[in-house]
């Protein structure tokens, strides 16, 4: 029995027609689904293709980062405007980790709540300051500059933060970037449909690692 060598293969995308043969109803409500949630609406086209290019990446789905970045690519995205992207979902997936770290100091320190996501909670992110002061302070001017205005604006920036952090499942970054949004000028129509678009993108993962579960279960 030989292993395959590549479980990514492009040509791998192809047999996501199967899965449609397969649960036919349930993969076209999928569909019908994914078209709304990315088409143009309160937010336009392109900034929906850079949110679904950003959760792509905290999904870990290379095919849907090989498929999103080239719709993004085809709607006008410049690679520069791609990397700043790919920076907020890197400070996203990396404040995600940091903000969790709250509740390993509840935990370290024997604090039994039923409650585990206070919001007064996120107030012990600054122990970690404490702790760890330089690391802790590059972590912070690493998460300030991803979310500065550059190519695209604070709100863009804030709208796109929000899906991933959605993504990554992370409660307090919810709640900052939401009001940093707002804060942006972001209306809760715009705020929902950047969800959505999370939304479409981490069921469109599943489907679409759903050709490699294909490949493993044979012809």
């Amino acid at each position: 029995m030989t292993t395959q060598q590549t479980l990514y293969k492009q040509t791998n995308k192809n047999r996501l027609g199967e899965m449609g043969e397969l649960a036919p109803n349930t993969f076209q409500s999928f569909v019908n689904f994914n078209k709304h949630a990315l088409a143009a609406g309160h937010l336009s086209a392109k900034l929906k293709e850079l949110i679904s290019v950003a959760v792509a990446h905290t999904t870990g789905c290379a095919y849907c980062i090989d498929t999103h970045v080239k719709q993004a690519k085809a709607l006008g995205m410049t690679k520069e405007e791609m990397a700043e992207v790919i920076m907020i979902a890197t400070a996203l997936k990396a404040g995600s980790a940091l903000a969790h770290g709250v509740n390993a100091l509840n935990a370290y320190d024997q604090i039994e709540d039923e409650e585990l996501y206070k919001a007064s909670y996120i107030n012990r992110m600054s122990e970690f300051l404490e702790i760890n002061e330089e690391t802790f302070k590059a972590f912070l001017t690493f998460d300030k500059q991803a979310m500065r205005r550059g190519l695209l604006s604070v709100k863009e920036k804030e709208l796109i933060a929000i899906a991933v952090a959605h993504t990554t499942g992370c409660p307090y970054c919810i709640d900052g970037h939401v009001k940093g949004a707002k804060r942006a000028k972001a209306t809760k129509e715009e705020i929902a449909e950047s969800i959505m678009v999370a939304t479409a993108l981490k069921a469109g993962s599943a489907l679409a690692h759903g050709v490699n579960a294909l490949e493993s279960y044979g012809h």
